[in-house]
């Protein structure tokens, strides 16, 4: 009996580097799956803010995905393999819904091209990046451009100059309306005061006013929340539900984070309502939610061992409630995460489950 060597096609062969993991969805599904969760909070951000986070969506996709197939070439190999895993795609639409809806059209080009280039492929690609790509976007644009970075709209039923989608457009690409408006005449209140966003009224207005004074600004007159904000962080908070009822994402990070952030200011508020703000403040204001569920859980800059992704999201939780309380920016997910991010290694390191035998 002769034995024939098996003939394969090596053109077809594909190589992939560790670490490898058996999962009935592919990569490309668990990204589209992320992206399709989170469009209940992109939805209730245009319906509150307007509709310029659909003009910073479209806009990052689209440079995210140009500058994906540069990468790509650059290394000659096929565009289109990468394209289709839709990593890429997912760090625009996280990047975009980070940013203020109306900020400059180059805002987000240049923060995309920074995730994209800089913070993935630098590395090797996706797989390979120690941080989360979309936060160091955001981090880069955050420190270099902050006036834009934290030129947030109100909700719609605070403003006090109403605007049509011309003017929107406007804005985004010339910095004014066709009648001459600015982005800061469109977030003045009636009575001529720029207004800013739940967490960053309630830090600011600390230094010069009364809690009773602050808690009466229109921004922090919600139903539990900040207006329009709370909102947005139950619907990603609903979306974040479907990520683990579909076990796309585990629910250690998401629990671990908010406990930790509620707890800490629980104690903070508990032991001085004066200085520190209610806890459901800090759980439904900022970017809370999305941080737990679609930023956080990021697979390849977070922890991979249960316990190790308790204490990475702890540390998150922890540095969050941090940064809003005592630093110098009101909101501190970015941050926070790529401050865990450089955790990971010393985490996973010991967490590691022992061999048995060793």
């Amino acid at each position: 009996m002769k034995f024939r060597p098996i003939q394969t096609n090596s053109s077809k062969l594909k190589i992939a580097s560790s670490p490898f993991t058996h999962n009935q969805q592919s990569t490309s599904q668990v990204m589209l799956w992320v992206t399709l969760a989170a469009l209940p909070g992109i939805l209730s951000q245009i319906y509150f803010f307007g509709l310029g986070t659909i003009y910073q969506i479209v806009l990052a996709i689209i440079v995210a995905l140009v500058t994906e197939t540069f990468c790509v070439k650059l290394k000659k190999e096929d565009p289109l393999l990468y394209l289709k895993d839709n990593s890429a795609l997912l760090t625009g639409v996280l990047l975009a819904i980070s940013i203020p809806p109306l900020a400059p059209w180059w805002i987000i080009v240049l923060g995309t091209f920074v995730a994209i280039v800089i913070a993935k492929h630098i590395y090797g690609g996706l797989g390979q990046n120690p941080f989360n790509p979309a936060m160091v976007g955001y981090v880069v644009l955050l420190i270099s451009f902050p006036v834009q970075m934290t030129s947030w709209m109100p909700p719609v039923e605070l403003q006090a100059v109403s605007y049509n989608v011309m003017d929107s457009l406007s804005v985004f690409f010339t910095g004014h309306t066709s009648s001459g408006l600015t982005l800061e005449d469109l977030r003045r209140s009636a009575d001529g005061i720029t207004q800013a966003t739940p967490l960053d009224s309630f830090k600011t207005g600390l230094l010069t006013h009364s809690i009773d004074e602050v808690l009466a600004t229109p921004i922090l007159q919600g139903e539990f929340a900040g207006i329009g904000w709370q909102w947005v962080n139950v619907a990603y908070l609903v979306g974040g539900l479907v990520l683990l009822y579909k076990r796309i994402i585990s629910w250690h990070i998401p629990v671990a984070m908010i406990s930790v952030l509620a707890l800490c200011s629980v104690i903070s508020w508990g032991i001085d309502p004066t200085r520190y703000s209610q806890p459901l403040l800090q759980i439904f204001s900022g970017a809370t939610m999305l941080g737990a569920f679609f930023i956080a859980t990021d697979p390849v800059s977070a922890s991979t061992t249960p316990k190790g992704r308790l204490i990475y999201a702890g540390m998150i939780g922890l540095l969050v409630w941090v940064i809003r309380v005592y630093g110098g920016y009101p909101d501190a997910v970015a941050f926070s995460v790529l401050l865990a991010n450089i955790a990971v290694p010393l985490i996973d390191s010991y967490t590691r489950p022992r061999v048995y035998g060793h």
